[in-house]
This record gives structure tokens, C-alpha cells and sequence, in this order.
């Protein structure tokens, strides 16, 4: 794990963090309070995660399952939601129920097979986000858009799962904002097919983080997901 910054500068980093958001929401004509922000904790220490609940986050974001459950164990009696937003393997479906609240990953009829076979028999529920490749970045998981509507359809039969909405990381090309910026646009016009084709409301919009949030955020984000502009640059 990486040293960690101290909470004087996390709360820093928050206060820049959301003068950002609001800054954007702004340009947008957007109201701030629609997007919410997920630390993401990978590769830090538990006290980021201390960290993220006193500043008041309910949620925060893992990229892998072992480094999770880990910290889980570490973690006493903090109350705090959980979302991977890393890839999951489908043979890693059974460690993830009861564990994760929410998967922001699920890419494929197999892994979502997995999900609904591992929550059989048990009290769990589990909410998902579909993962789409937008931008078609073959460095990146997620399924093609025309694939969506096959995976939507056969979540909304599996009863202890619940679709809220979809997610994508945008190509990275910092040089040329308008590539992650016109990924961003794709899933939104995909939700907005989705709601309409399958009369379902599709709330959540997870996309864009530190270096491409504003982008994310004028195409409609609802969550951005955000590591090295709260906890700093890992070395």
C-alpha cells in the first residue's frame, strides 16, 4: 500500500474535488446535488476509507475483489456501502454476494449466470450496473452497445438483481477531451433507449473520473468515480 496523505489534505482535495463538480454541474445547467462522488480506495490502506466516511460518503469503490474482502476484514465497525468497479471474472461471482452492494461491471449473460446462481438460496440481494465499451477501446472491459438490450433483458428476470443504470470508462486521451466526451454521450442515449424500450428507469449514468469529469459531467453523469484527485497520485 502507498503512504497515505494526511486527512487535513484529503479534505483539501474534497473541497477542490466538489468546486469542480459544481463548477461543471454549472456549465451544464445542471444542479450539483444530481451527481455524487465514489472514492475510490484501491491500492490505499483502510484509512482512506475512514477517511471518505467522516467527510460523510456512504459509498466507496473497490477495483478488486481479494483487496476488498481484506479490507473489509480490517475495517471493524464502519458502516459503508460497497461497489466494484473493477473487472469480474465470472468465477469470482461467489465472493462478491453479500460482500459488494453493488457491481459496476457486469459485462457479459455468463457473469450475470453467476451472479444469479450465487444469490440462489441465499437472504443477499444485489444491485448491478451494466458495463458498456462506448467508446469501443479494445483496452477496455464491457460489452458492445448493440449487446445491451440482451443482458438488460435477462437481468430484469433475475429476481435478487437490480439494474441501476450503466457505466463506462471512456477512452484516454487527454489531448483530445472530445473522445471520452463523445463515449459519454453514447451512454446516455443508450440509457435513454433502454428506459424506453423496456419501460424501466435506468437512474444511474457511472462515468468520468478525475481527469475526465467534466466531460462525464456535461454529457449527464450521475456518479463519477474519483481516487487520485481526492488521495493524490500513487507512487
Amino acid at each position: 500500500m502507498t503512504n497515505m496523505i494526511s486527512e487535513e489534505c484529503f479534505r483539501e482535495n474534497l473541497d477542490i474535488l466538489n468546486e469542480l463538480v459544481e463548477n461543471s454541474c454549472f456549465g451544464a445547467g445542471r444542479n450539483a446535488k444530481d451527481v455524487s462522488i465514489l472514492p475510490v480506495t484501491k491500492n490505499w490502506p483502510v484509512t482512506a476509507i475512514n477517511y471518505a466516511s467522516r467527510a460523510g460518503f456512504m459509498r466507496i469503490g473497490e477495483n478488486r475483489v481479494q483487496e476488498a474482502i481484506a479490507k473489509q476484514s480490517d475495517l471493524g465497525e464502519i458502516d459503508i456501502n460497497w461497489d466494484l468497479i473493477g473487472h469480474l471474472q465470472s468465477n469470482k461471482a461467489k465472493l462478491v454476494v453479500g460482500r459488494f452492494d453493488r457491481i459496476q461491471t457486469v459485462d457479459s449473460l455468463k457473469l450475470l449466470s453467476k451472479l444469479d446462481n450465487a444469490l440462489a438460496g441465499i437472504e443477499s440481494e444485489i444491485s448491478i450496473l451494466i458495463q458498456v465499451n462506448t467508446g469501443k477501446d479494445p483496452a477496455k472491459s464491457g460489452i458492445a452497445e448493440e449487446m445491451c438490450s440482451e443482458l438488460i433483458e435477462q437481468a430484469l428476470q433475475c429476481k435478487k438483481i437490480k439494474v441501476d443504470g450503466l457505466m463506462t470508462i471512456a477512452p484516454f486521451f487527454p489531448e483530445d477531451p472530445k473522445i471520452a466526451r463523445q463515449a459519454f454521450s453514447r451512454l446516455r442515449l443508450l440509457r435513454d433507449k433502454m428506459e424506453s424500450d423496456y419501460d424501466i428507469t435506468l437512474k444511474e449514468l457511472s462515468m468520468g473520473m478525475s481527469g475526465d469529469l467534466d466531460e462525464a459531467i456535461k454529457e449527464g453523469s450521475t456518479m463519477i468515480r474519483v481516487g487520485s484527485a481526492l488521495f493524490g497520485k500513487r507512487v
